[in-house]
């Protein structure tokens, strides 16, 4: 029996403490599910689910639509910001002005430190601009959500950078001819894939998630659809916040199944070659002695 490792929890105290957080996650989730099955008779049955797909209440539920393609169209500009924009900087930073990272952990704090509220005071008279210069679409809602998923992007990436040691790469790659954009996609990219992966999903569930700045600033998106809805008809509401919430701990556990270190192959060992010039094997007593 192997020895644990010191501070390291046994397996079984490690699965309670999953099991745990993870009935902890589960209740609401089944609360949601039982809220939404039940029916005027006092039971249970699939008429609220089926409500759905009705194409008599579709226009009700127009609203709820066009507030999910928001929401979905803000998530890819939202993360295209994080990718494109963000990831570059926070690796240039960390490999050629290292002396600004303190001051950048300082900026990334800003947006938790902050109250929505006061974030919308301060975007209202930039979003009078924009709106003057590129008009009021619902895509430039992705410039605040960009500002509010910074902090947690940051810390993703900076954190892999700082454990791969992407210097020394970045150093090793440049020696051997590579430019920027190579060392950033060939040789810094593959090695924080987790914190990719990681402020992506964060990326996609703030913004699927968030209701005040889309809110205040007059966005039609998920969560104010769902306001809108739950006034009307709650149980569809709560349905549809329930698939949400399904499909983010989907792409949870997709983000943990891809983003380990990849497995390493087992090998056969071969043997080891026989020299050409070595002398033949001398025939051992016995063996001669069966050959008679």
């Amino acid at each position: 029996m192997s020895a644990g490792i010191p501070g390291r929890p046994s397996p079984t105290v490690a699965r309670l403490v999953v099991a745990a957080i993870g009935l902890v996650f589960l209740v609401p989730l089944v609360a949601m599910l039982e809220f939404t099955l039940r029916n005027t008779a006092d039971g249970h049955d699939l008429s609220h689910w089926a409500a759905l797909f009705d194409p008599d209440k579709a226009r009700g539920y127009r609203v709820l639509a066009q507030g999910i393609q928001n929401s979905l169209l803000l998530a890819v500009i939202s993360l295209g910001i994080v990718l494109v924009l963000f990831f570059p900087t926070i690796v240039l930073v960390h490999l050629r002005f290292p002396r600004l990272q303190r001051a950048l952990d300082l900026l990334t704090v800003l947006p938790i430190a902050i109250p929505a509220i006061v974030l919308v005071v301060g975007f209202a008279p930039i979003y009078r601009v924009i709106g003057q210069v590129f008009g009021s679409g619902v895509w430039t809602l992705a410039l605040a959500y960009g500002v509010l998923v910074l902090p947690f992007a940051y810390r993703a990436i900076a954190s892999d950078l700082t454990g791969m040691d992407a210097r020394v790469r970045a150093e090793a790659a440049r020696s051997l001819g590579a430019g920027w954009t190579t060392v950033l996609i060939r040789v810094i990219a593959p090695g924080v894939r987790r914190g990719l992966l990681a402020a992506s999903l964060i990326t996609i569930a703030i913004v699927l998630g968030e209701f005040t700045v889309s809110s205040l600033l007059n966005r039609v998106t998920l969560q104010t659809a769902l306001l809108q809805i739950s006034k009307s008809d709650p149980f569809v509401a709560v349905a549809v916040a329930l698939i949400s919430l399904v499909g983010a701990f989907v792409l949870l556990l997709i983000v943990s199944a891809t983003g380990g270190p990849p497995r390493r192959r087992r090998t056969r060992a071969l043997p080891a070659p026989t020299p050409a010039h070595a002398a033949p094997r001398a025939p051992h007593p016995k063996e001669s002695g069966r050959g008679r």
